[in-house]
């Protein structure tokens, strides 16, 4: 069943309001790679077959979609944005696909499931566009909606000093706040998800332009 929710609602965080041009810019910003990258998302996140995954900052729905291939008839994909506009986008792309993955507006501060309602919980190109503060409580209401054992996946842009990138990549970089913002985006995370609990925390690359970091809920907590 595709649901869709049309009410905006107020985040603290920065939205994207140009939510059709968004998959352009995705391509465009991944030189045309944008369904391998995806492809490598999904295979760094460890998602499996009877998987419960939440993607918060879900977009316009390309990796929840991806999700839904994995986790197969046993499982289920819920994608939420805080952009009404993103939302309606990724509908149309499950309708159009005869996918069945459920998108709502929502926001990663204030996440509207139960406690250990999922076993893995994605997040993909959102961190950087949060404050500190914000980081730290949506990974505190990701880490409540965890199941006991379940884990974070995280991937974002981060760049690395001392190496020699494509110009173009470099752009994308500096468009998204400079090499210094950016400099070890996805390592500085690492400090926050211990804070919030998560343990086993790892980090990789799926190229020279992202990053990854993966933790765990520890499987004897009390939730």
């Amino acid at each position: 069943m595709h649901r869709q929710t049309e009410n905006a609602m107020e985040t603290e965080g920065r939205t994207i309001p140009w939510a059709r041009f968004y998959d352009l810019l995705v391509w465009t910003f991944s030189l045309g790679r944008v369904q391998a990258l995806r492809q490598k998302m999904v295979n760094a996140s460890g998602a499996r077959a009877g998987d419960g995954i939440l993607d918060v900052g879900c977009g316009t729905g390309g990796l929840a979609l991806a999700m839904e291939q994995v986790v197969g008839p046993e499982g289920r994909v819920i994608g939420t944005d805080a952009s009404a506009k993103m939302i309606a986008v990724a509908h149309s792309k499950a309708l159009k696909n005869d996918i069945d993955v459920n998108f709502r507006v929502g926001l990663i501060e204030s996440i509207s499931f139960e406690d250990a309602s999922f076993d893995l919980v994605t997040n993909s190109l959102v961190i950087h566009h949060l404050p500190d503060d914000l980081k730290t409580r949506g990974l505190g209401e990701i880490y409540r909606v965890l199941k006991p054992g379940g884990s974070i996946f995280i991937m974002d842009m981060e760049s690395t000093p001392g190496t020699r990138w494509q110009r173009f990549s470099d752009l994308v970089i500096n468009v998204h706040g400079g090499h210094r913002h950016m400099e070890n985006n996805v390592k500085k995370m690492t400090p926050l998800l211990e804070n919030a609990g998560f343990r086993d925390i790892e980090t990789g690359r799926l190229d020279r332009q992202y990053a990854y970091l993966r933790g765990w809920k520890p499987a004897s907590d009390p939730q």
